[in-house]
């Protein structure tokens, strides 16, 4: 029998250990197993927004596992969804668009089982490595990894009633989609939305929640990081792809 592993991102974050990620987004199991050996803390298999489906993420949980912690974003805050992510193995997820501390406590609902939660119970699965994980469905719990994604206004100004759902481990401010809610669509940079992220840094430190964020731009990560931030995904198989392929075409022209 084997043993379910202990999450490193997991115990890091609740430690307070800073924790750099890397964002993929093409669905290609290739592009995860050349990042798996960077040395990120964490690497982010997106589901809302990347071309992936069961199977891509299966293919890349694979080449991830004992080089870093996979992070899944599912589509959207749905049990089904959620189930299906876990039953493959995900040891963290990031639930996108969670508006308030009853979103908040549904999407920790569709992460356990009854009397717990609502998590469909499969006990031959991926995530117990076909029922060779004995220990499996008494200690996944203390090993996942829940965080939720706060994307608008209203989100913000929920932080401590959200962070005190039990089973939230963490929260994620989505810059994106917050510019677009505050009215400044694709300006994350601008300065009513880095105000409303440098508050919610504050607050969620006064209630001892870790707080993370997506910052492609090394001095946007760098300033989220001086701040307060814990985890932070500072990069994007297409970014880093796109950035270099032009280089070197500029290079050689």
């Amino acid at each position: 029998m084997t043993e379910l592993p202990k999450n490193a991102f997991k115990q890091a974050i609740t430690q307070g250990r800073r924790q750099i990620g890397f964002w993929l987004s093409l669905g290609s199991a290739a592009v995860a197993e050349v990042v798996a050996g960077a040395g990120y803390d964490w690497v982010m298999v997106d589901t809302e927004h990347g071309p992936n489906d069961i199977q891509s993420v299966i293919d890349q949980l694979r080449v991830l596992e004992g080089s870093t912690t996979p992070v899944v974003r599912p589509a959207w805050n749905d049990p089904v969804l959620i189930k299906r992510l876990l039953d493959a193995g995900a040891p963290a997820l990031l639930v996108p668009f969670v508006r308030s501390a009853e979103e908040a406590a549904r999407a920790v609902a569709s992460t356990r089982y009854p009397p717990r939660g609502i998590r469909g119970v499969a006990t031959s699965q991926r995530a117990s490595r076909w029922g060779q994980r004995s220990d499996y469905v008494r200690r996944y719990e203390e090993e996942l990894c829940v965080i939720v994604q706060l994307e608008t206004g209203a989100s913000l100004g929920e932080i401590e009633k959200i962070a005190a759902v039990p089973g939230v481990d963490a929260l994620f401010v989505g810059p994106s989609d917050l510019a677009a809610d505050l009215g400044h669509l694709a300006e994350t940079g601008h300065p009513d939305v880095q105000a409303a992220i440098a508050d919610a840094i504050a607050r969620a430190r006064r209630v001892g929640k870790p707080m993370g964020t997506f910052a492609p731009a090394e001095a946007e990560a760098r300033s989220y990081l001086d701040r307060g931030m814990t985890f932070v995904a500072v990069g994007t198989d297409a970014g880093v792809i796109r950035r270099g392929a032009e280089g070197l075409a500029t290079a050689f022209r």
